[in-house]
């Protein structure tokens, strides 16, 4: 028997109880072992609740029992996790994480404790929740030289521009919906500033590399300046708007980016609503593949936490590869990367936004402003532009 702790027993934890509890027969089969669930770590005491005796409030408890294998960290956020996983991995014991403050954060050195101590440190729902993503990356794809990946990488995000494309409504306006309804939390900046689909991409970024790509070296852009008068010109351009966390591997370097794009109606990316996440992957060899589901909510992340109780219980005393290195990777100033851009720009400024920019194509639907495409240029030099244009009501990139 292979004995199990659960650090944390929220949305996420009581969910991976719930899993082993409920599919036993099946995970054990699939784990050559029985799984079972000793210890559940958290401050709190749940009176009533079906495993309450398995409730503690010691943390070394699970440290010191020598039968306790696999600890799942369900925590969040970075303090205690780091010290509570690291300590584990230091006497052996394989670390499953939801967390993916703390992988983006700390993923390549608790991934080098865990191969010195013969465990292993498995993050697959840190990333797109239920969707499986992190173990096609370590597997399936390994002939593969990736060379970029493109997701939706937030449910939340994904929820308010999806309803605001439908119903012609405002950010302010269908957030605090999300809000009522629990797809938003009650302070949303993580999500709607894009640093969720940051930490995402980082994460991903790193293991398409092999090397650590920091989360704060990404430029994000959240999408609380989108409006409703933006989606008019989406409709009218045969484009839908997304938050996007973008990791290319270029001539010049490797680039990535978080922010909200206009994607064309033939983009394998258009057609993903609500609360769905997609995760696009091109390999030089087996060209585009797209990864779909769920990417949070407490069973799908749960299952995808069990997967990675199941691959540790099948690799006891044994460390499945990762290839995610230590050493910082540099990555190309966002500036010089190329694209198309959408921007919008009052009537007044038309004259001067002709004379600035190289356009493809203009839209007018709405009285005292034009809409235009511009033909691809470098970032740098639309910023350039751009702060000679005070005309420019907004501008949004454009993913082909």
């Amino acid at each position: 028997m292979v004995q199990v702790a659960v650090l944390g027993y929220g949305t996420v934890g009581s969910g991976v109880v719930e899993v082993i509890e409920k599919n036993k027969e099946k995970i054990n089969l699939r784990s050559e072992a029985e799984l079972n669930v000793k210890y559940i770590l958290d401050l709190r005491d749940f009176p009533g609740d079906p495993y309450e005796d398995k409730v503690v409030h010691d943390i070394n408890l699970i440290l010191e029992d020598e039968e306790v294998k696999i600890v799942c960290e369900t925590m969040g956020g970075i303090e205690p996790a780091f010290t509570f996983s690291k300590r584990a991995l230091e006497l052996g014991k394989s670390v499953c994480t939801s967390n993916k403050e703390l992988v983006a954060a700390h993923g390549p050195e608790l991934l080098e404790i865990a191969k010195a101590n013969k465990c292993n440190y498995l993050f697959e729902a840190s990333v797109g929740g239920g969707i499986p993503i992190i173990r096609p990356m370590n597997y399936s794809l390994t002939a593969e030289k990736i060379e970029s990946i493109t997701g939706i990488l937030n449910g939340t995000t994904n929820y308010i521009l999806t309803k605001m494309e439908r119903e012609g409504a405002d950010f302010s306006e269908v957030l605090k919906e999300a809000q009522e309804k629990g797809y938003a939390e009650r302070n949303p900046e993580a999500d709607v500033e894009g640093h969720d689909a940051c930490r995402k991409i980082a994460i991903l970024s790193s293991l398409m590399t092999g090397k650590y790509v920091k989360y704060q070296d990404i430029y994000t852009e959240g999408i609380t300046k989108i409006s409703a008068e933006d989606f008019r010109y989406a409709k009218e351009l045969q484009t839908s708007i997304k938050l996007l966390g973008m990791s290319k591997d270029t001539k010049d370097g490797y680039e990535a980016m978080v922010a909200p794009f206009m994607i064309s109606d033939d983009h394998p990316l258009h057609a993903v609503n609500g609360v769905f996440n997609a995760i696009f992957v091109h390999g030089n060899m087996l060209g585009d593949s797209m990864f779909y589901g769920r990417g949070a909510g407490k069973l799908p992340t749960a299952s995808a936490v069990v997967s990675d109780v199941v691959d540790c219980a099948r690799h006891l005393g044994k460390t499945i590869i990762c290839i995610w290195d230590k050493e910082e990777l540099s990555l190309k100033d966002y500036r010089d990367s190329s694209k198309e851009f959408f921007l919008r720009v009052k009537k007044e400024g038309w004259e001067k936004a002709k004379e600035l920019f190289e356009i493809q194509q203009v839209v007018e639907i709405i009285d005292g402003e034009v809409g235009i495409v511009t033909k691809e240029m470098t970032e740098r030099a639309f910023e350039e532009k751009a702060a000679k244009l005070p005309e420019m009501i907004t501008r949004i990139r454009m993913e082909k």
